[in-house]
């Protein structure tokens, strides 16, 4: 199978469009630029599916390295089974492919070789046969210093058939079946540890056919045994599988079958059954890995798309008790310009003080907004603020400060503000949340943003892979202004990474502001590729060349001045004018549309009558229920305000403006059956909910917004 005829395979994409993408791919373009700027070579694919054939190709190479390998091993061991060699070139499935390679690996000192070394192996052909003699007087050919008699030569014979068994291909992939798809998993609690286990109690004794278990579920049950709380075992229905052994491998019957009898028992008991077991786990888990994986990818790219509230002078606020809540005063670019502590709550409870500072700094810094994070004494510190009298009206936000304290101690962090301890930092981080989430979010790792679903239980670099895709797609739907972005900003843009993005602030430092495109070309190492690939994603505000704040692509700049000038027209005059721009669309020439192309063509007038168009919405302030303290005053039946903190594959969990959060089980989501959570409910969304449950034990809220609650 060729490289193009697999990708189809796994992708079910068509030919034109994987040979394509496949091509740009391997000519190191990216996927935001291949999915924005080469759609008529794709077909119109979009970022994800452009995602599944790079996969895809990758996953093919190491199939195609894994078969050289095996092809290498038998060649070196001078084996010239060319029905063998032929199964093994024409085999793309890892797990078949190993089958297939598994008689002829290197042997451990196992109980079968030390049978082979000893000549044991042809006794083991004479058992198989199943021919009518006495199988102890043909053992008695055998016997060696080590198998001294025939009990012996048979018992070693037996190691050697139950190796053939586990290593038949034919019968590992039938088994395989069995276990995948009537594998049922039983779980245990481990008795000296029960006690200590008690959050694993739903799977003290469990067993489910593993096919239909949650992902969440089998992740939270391996976590288990991981933690060593569990015991489990994965298995098919052994009379089932024992009966089709038999009608395999048994031939009549007599005494040599019951001892083939006696090692098909030893086979699958030593052999097969651990070994699928552990490929049947790994399989299942790889699929919830996936799963999971999927959901944290989603909401991750939610968080990064939340609303910005853009160029304010904001006061943000890091909430504390005991050591106080540290405040900064932040100009329209996100700058320090102060910052002090106060101690509004317990045990200093200095509120006099703190209003009168707080209000100082709101006039002599002319904040527009204010910025709390919800952390520890996020609630308290936000019925302080909305207590004191301003001199003007002012927006009071609570900005989610997941991984703020990590940002705080981190090299980025210690770069941005040496002067200034974690505190400072991890309070400037917050009000810079609020102004652009995405420009500040991608200095922190996703993993700490307190968005993702047994995120330390998955497969760890399909998880960083998969993630670092998530915001670099995002960066560049966004866009990135060229003159004002951070390294680490433009560190994600397509085509450029850390090193090129340290020489564009290099650039800015020592020549002032990019008035073009066009300059990226002057910038230290930018080559025409990373030109190409990235230039569509900058954006230069107030440009000489209007099209250089859109997302336009330099390429089409020619082509396009060239078809408006053609009909009476300018750019100038253009741009940002929806009635023109249709105008534009309904005269231009058949040819020019089939030069340029109709994807690009579309896309072209799109950005002419919206140029740079962030699709981010704005910024929404949250308004909790009023005289909502604690979990103490919540109850069954109240309708609660909240915003959306995470979406798991169980449900949403709702911050409603409490220490605890509310959560939405999916069966509380909608009147139809939920089958993704992520389908139905997003991060940062705004709900309104049903108290279905109060648990004040455990700090457990259960919510609901069905339509049939309200």
């Amino acid at each position: 199978m060729d490289r193009i005829t697999y990708i189809i395979k796994i992708t079910g994409l068509s030919k034109h469009s994987v040979t394509n993408t496949d091509r740009l791919l391997q000519d190191k373009a990216t996927i935001p630029f291949i999915s924005r700027y080469r759609k008529e070579a794709t077909g119109n694919l979009d970022e994800v599916e452009i995602f599944k054939i790079q996969q895809a190709g990758d996953e093919y190479d190491n199939i195609l390295k894994r078969q050289t390998y095996i092809l290498s091993v038998l060649k070196e061991k001078k084996i010239e089974n060319a029905g063998l060699i032929e199964k093994i070139k024409t085999t793309f499935d890892l797990n078949r492919l190993e089958d297939l390679y598994l008689p002829y690996k290197s042997k451990r000192k196992t109980k079968a070789e030390q049978a082979r070394q000893a000549g044991l192996e042809g006794l083991a052909k004479i058992i198989m046969k199943q021919e009518n003699y006495d199988p102890l007087q043909a053992a008695g050919r055998f016997t060696s210093e080590n198998y001294p008699n025939s009990e012996a030569a048979i018992e070693g014979a037996l190691f050697i058939i139950a190796d053939w068994m586990n290593e038949n291909d034919i019968v590992r992939d039938k088994l395989r079946k069995s276990f995948l798809e009537h594998g049922v998993i039983h779980a245990k609690v481990v008795k000296s540890k029960k006690e200590e286990a008690d959050k694993y109690r739903d799977f003290f004794d469990f067993s489910q056919r593993i096919q239909n278990l949650p992902s969440y579920r089998l992740l939270a049950l391996l976590r288990g045994v991981d933690e060593g709380f569990i015991r489990l075992k994965i298995e098919p229905n052994k009379e089932y599988t024992f009966a089709w052994l038999e009608r395999f491998f048994i031939k009549n019957s007599n005494e040599a079958s019951q001892l083939v009898n006696t090692a098909i028992k030893d086979a699958y008991k030593r052999l097969l059954q651990p070994s699928l077991e552990t490929e049947t786990k790994n399989h299942f888990k790889n699929l919830a890995d996936e799963q999971s994986i999927l959901t944290f990818s989603k909401n991750l790219e939610k968080l990064l798309l939340a609303p910005p509230l853009g160029a304010k002078r904001v006061l943000a606020i890091d909430p504390g008790f005991k050591s106080g809540c540290k405040v900064v005063c932040l100009d329209e670019q996100g700058q320090l310009l102060t910052n002090v502590t106060v101690f509004p709550h317990p045990p200093q409870k200095d509120t006099s003080k703190a209003s009168a500072k707080i209000s100082q700094l709101v006039q002599a810094y002319k904040i527009e907004v204010i910025a709390i994070g919800d952390g520890t004494a996020g609630r308290e510190t936000e019925q302080f603020i909305k207590r004191i009298h301003f001199d003007r009206d002012l927006s009071v936000f609570v900005v989610r400060e997941d991984g703020a304290s990590i940002y705080s101690a981190s090299k980025i962090g210690r770069e941005e503000f040496p002067e200034f301890d974690v505190t400072v930092r991890g309070a400037v981080s917050i009000g810079r949340r609020l102004m652009d989430p995405l420009a500040e979010l991608v200095k922190i790792d996703p993993k700490s943003l307190g968005v993702g679903q047994y995120q330390h239980d998955v497969n760890q670099t399909k998880l960083q892979e998969k993630l670092d895709h998530v915001v670099e797609m995002t960066v560049n739907r966004v866009g990135v202004n060229l003159n004002t972005a951070s390294k680490y900003l433009l560190a994600y843009v397509a085509g450029l990474g850390p090193k090129l993005a340290e020489n564009i602030i290099e650039y800015r430092k020592e020549n002032g502001r990019f008035e073009s495109r066009l300059d990226l070309k002057k910038v230290a190492r930018l080559g025409e590729n990373a030109f190409q690939q990235s230039a569509g994603f900058l954006r230069i505000k107030n440009p000489k060349n209007p099209l250089d704040n859109s997302a336009v692509h330099p390429e089409h700049y020619q082509v396009l001045v060239t078809e408006v000038e053609r009909l009476g027209m300018k750019i100038e005059t253009l741009i940002g004018q929806p009635e023109k721009v249709k105008n534009l669309k309904n005269n231009v020439s058949d040819e020019w549309k089939q030069k340029v192309g109709e994807y690009t063509v579309n896309d072209i007038f799109q950005e002419l009558e919206k140029p740079g168009n962030d699709p981010r919405a704005m910024a929404k302030v949250m308004r909790f229920s009023e005289g909502i303290k604690t979990i103490d005053d919540i109850k069954i039946g109240m309708r609660l305000n909240g915003v959306v903190t995470n979406v798991t594959d169980f449900g949403a969990f709702v911050n409603i403006g409490i220490k605890e959060n509310g959560l939405i089980h999916k069966t509380e989501l909608s009147d139809e059956y939920v089958s993704s959570p992520v389908d139905f409910i997003a991060l940062h969304d705004h709900v309104s909910a049903v108290v279905v449950s109060v648990d004040i034990e455990r700090k457990r809220i259960g919510l609901s917004i069905k339509k049939s609650r309200f």
